[in-house]
């Protein structure tokens, strides 16, 4: 039933592939699942009630996304609340108690109503092919790009700020900049305190699980990548034991392996507020869907082609096979988080890790989303999963996507330029949506001061003249 289903055969993989792969993006994008309540809730401050409907809202949109994913599009990509996004709802959310004076529950659920009008909005794009055109509209230099910048950003994630370390004297302290960065161990104690400890301990976790993964890939071992993430999570483990003296699963003991619906039906749960939202203004409004459309449908653009671009998944004009049905699935995501109660749904670039273990068809997703729907009873498990271990997953992924570059003629211009600004672009703006736009424009600018204005398509100038607006005027 399977082949038939998904196909395996046909795209050169097996169940045991598959679902490997779907459990390695799932331990590389695990973080999601206690990090968007977190996000969205400020930690915790504004009540356990509404944390455990976003955390809930989290586990079930992510998982409906990856269902339609599996089943639709047959594509191995996974979804979840997208970081940046979720920082940004939640800044909207803030101003609209300022603005309104109502509580913050009551302002959460006024902002998941411009979630749930960006839903619908994708819906009707997808189904009249708009947002496929809008991909096809990207130059192919562009396209050819974006897996490369990616794999920086992968790169930024998982050495820069994975595996952040809090102590007493503050934090989060990060590898690159607070570990390699100090000029003596005794410096990185009295900046760090009682996190430089931990922070070793990370940099081991995270350099032997990527050596272990580059040796068992380099040995045609399959389930490299997972394998050595799980190796990185035991030498954590042992390590917090025998040189913290902490328990690591200390935290299991007193965790609670019952979903919380009672708390999500209170707060999150078709809870839409729309007349507190139109207290904030219409041209507001209006805005604020705008701007979520943008972030939301170049990131998943993105996202989509430099992955699909890794996995040898484009047709010869660089296009993303049943790309419609992709994009249908990064809606109906969207649509259940405004439901359920989070912020918008997007296709996460941590996908790259599970194709890289060998996941080419819909049951990587589906694997991804059944384990992300299993997440309501055991997430505290999952939560004990090392950043330092993921660290090493991305790190492996980003080094592969980066050999993307060899696709690009850097003897053009016109495609160098545009390759560059998204290589630095992605990773420090921490945007796949703001690091194409730049792309855009640079190219655009390039091809008409050159003589060459009839080779960009027009759908490419008004791409690039929408971020110009966006970058200059909507700041």
């Amino acid at each position: 039933m399977l082949e038939k289903v998904f196909k395996l055969k046909e795209n050169n993989t097996t169940v045991k592939t598959e679902i490997m792969a779907g459990l390695t993006t799932f331990m590389t994008m695990a973080y999601i699942i206690a990090l968007n309540p977190n996000l969205l809730t400020n930690f915790g401050a504004e009540g356990m009630p509404i944390w455990n409907g976003v955390f809930m809202a989290t586990c079930i949109a992510s998982a409906v996304g990856m269902f339609v994913m599996a089943f639709t599009a047959n594509k191995p990509f996974c979804m979840a609340p997208g970081m940046g996004l979720n920082n940004f709802f939640y800044v909207v959310v803030t101003n609209i108690v300022a603005i309104t004076g109502l509580s913050f529950v009551e302002s959460f659920q006024a902002g998941l109503c411009i979630i749930f009008i960006e839903g619908i909005v994708f819906i009707v794009l997808s189904i009249l092919n708009i947002r496929e055109k809008i991909v096809q509209g990207i130059p192919l230099g562009i396209r050819l790009g974006i897996g490369p910048a990616i794999g920086m950003m992968l790169l930024n994630i998982g050495v820069g700020s994975n595996a952040g370390i809090y102590s007493e004297t503050g934090g989060p302290f990060y590898v690159m900049r607070d570990f390699f960065g100090a000029m003596t161990p005794s410096l990185a104690k009295t900046t760090m305190g009682s996190g430089y400890d931990a922070m070793v301990l990370s940099v081991v976790t995270m350099f032997v699980g990527l050596f272990v993964i580059v040796i068992l890939a380099q040995k045609g071992i399959k389930g490299a990548v997972i394998l050595g993430m799980l190796i990185a999570s035991v030498i954590n483990w042992a390590g917090q034991a025998i040189f913290l003296g902490t328990n690591p699963f200390a935290s299991l003991a007193t965790a609670s392996f019952l979903p919380p619906f009672k708390d999500m039906a209170e707060t999150t749960l078709f809870k839409l507020n729309f007349q507190g939202l139109v207290q904030v203004g219409w041209f507001t409004m209006i805005t604020l869907v705008v701007t979520f459309c943008i972030i939301d449908m170049f990131d998943t653009i993105g996202t989509v082609v430099g992955t699909a671009s890794r996995a040898g998944m484009l047709d010869k004009d660089g296009n993303v096979p049943n790309m419609k049905e992709v994009l249908m699935a990064d809606a109906i995501g969207t649509l259940t988080g405004s439901v359920t109660g989070t912020s918008t749904v997007t296709t996460f670039v941590e996908s790259a890790s599970g194709v890289e273990a060998g996941g080419r068809t819909g049951l990587t997703a589906l694997t991804t989303g059944i384990v992300f729907l299993a997440c309501m009873f055991i997430a505290p498990i999952a939560a004990i999963i090392p950043p330092a271990a993921t660290s090493a997953a991305l790190i492996y992924v980003g080094v592969l996507m980066i050999a993307g570059l060899k696709n690009i003629d850097f003897d053009d211009i016109s495609q160098a330029l545009p390759a560059a600004f998204m290589l630095i672009a992605m990773p420090i703006s921490g945007s796949i949506g703001h690091a194409i736009g730049l792309g855009l424009i640079a190219y655009t600018v390039i091809k008409v001061f050159t003589g060459k204005a009839k080779d960009v398509k027009v759908l490419t100038y008004v791409l690039s003249l929408i971020f110009l607006i966006k970058f200059f005027l909507a700041a």
